[in-house]
Formats: structure tokens, sequence, C-alpha cells
């Protein structure tokens, strides 16, 4: 990905993050440059679906919503985030910017990385509906 994307992926990713990436790469069918939305399993994570969400995206107006957020992140957080739109709550850590990832993920259709004061988060599109429709995020706890 350019330097010029906001949010770029760092030259090398955690052993966390990076096998949530390699999982979501393994669900692309053919040629798409991103899985579609419901071929994605948190279950499939493993360890690492404890601390994964999946986020809902809508068009006009551009809208994100915790769609599902996983045991270990939201006991964590320590408030109920499902089904909550990231626009209606003051977020803290370790969402903070989690709004400008969700666009620059969506912008770029592309992976985007953000870290915070505790941890990193990887945020990766996919596709659903003609356009994407849903992200697929992992947080790594320092």
């Amino acid at each position: 990905m350019p330097a010029s994307i906001p949010f770029s992926l760092p030259h090398e990713l955690s052993p966390a993050l990076a096998r949530v990436r390699a999982y979501w790469q393994g669900l692309k069918r053919a040629d798409n440059d991103m899985p579609f939305w419901d071929d994605v399993k948190l279950s499939a994570l493993g360890d690492q679906a404890d601390n994964a969400l999946l986020i809902d995206a809508f068009e006009k107006p551009e809208r994100f919503r915790f769609n599902t957020v996983g045991e270990g992140l939201a006991r964590r957080y320590g408030e109920p985030l499902n089904g909550k739109f990231l626009d209606e709550l003051t977020l803290r850590d370790p969402f903070g910017f989690v709004r400008a990832q969700c666009s620059a993920a969506v912008e770029a259709r592309a992976p985007t990385y953000c870290e915070s004061g505790t941890a990193s988060r990887l945020l990766l599109p996919m596709w659903g509906e003609g356009h994407i429709s849903m992200l697929l995020g992992v947080v790594a706890w320092r």
C-alpha cells in the first residue's frame, strides 16, 4: 500500500495481526481484491476471535456500526458496543481514530493500521451488496 494512504500498514505486523490478515487474504475468491463479508467466521480466528470485531459500513451517508465485538475486547473496553454507531459514541482506547481509519479502509479499498496508547488495530475491508459493506478488525494489545 502506498505510504500516502492514511493508516498504511507498517512494514511488519505483529504475529496476531498478521494471522488475521492471512485469514482475510485466504478468503478472497478468484482475482477479487477483497473477500465477501459473508465468508468470514470469527470462530475461525482461534485465539484472536476474542479481540476481533466486525464493523458494518454504510454509504450515503457514510456511517459505521459495531456489528460484533469479541468477548475479550468488549470485556476489556468495559461497555457493550454491539449495534452502536461509531459516530454516536465517545470512543476511547483502543478505538481512538477508528472512524477515520474505517473511512480510510473504505476509500483505499485496502487494509489499514492504527496504533493507540495500549494497542494496535488492523481493519480489513470486505465486499457485499455491491460495495464495501463490512470491515473485519482485530486489536493486538501491547
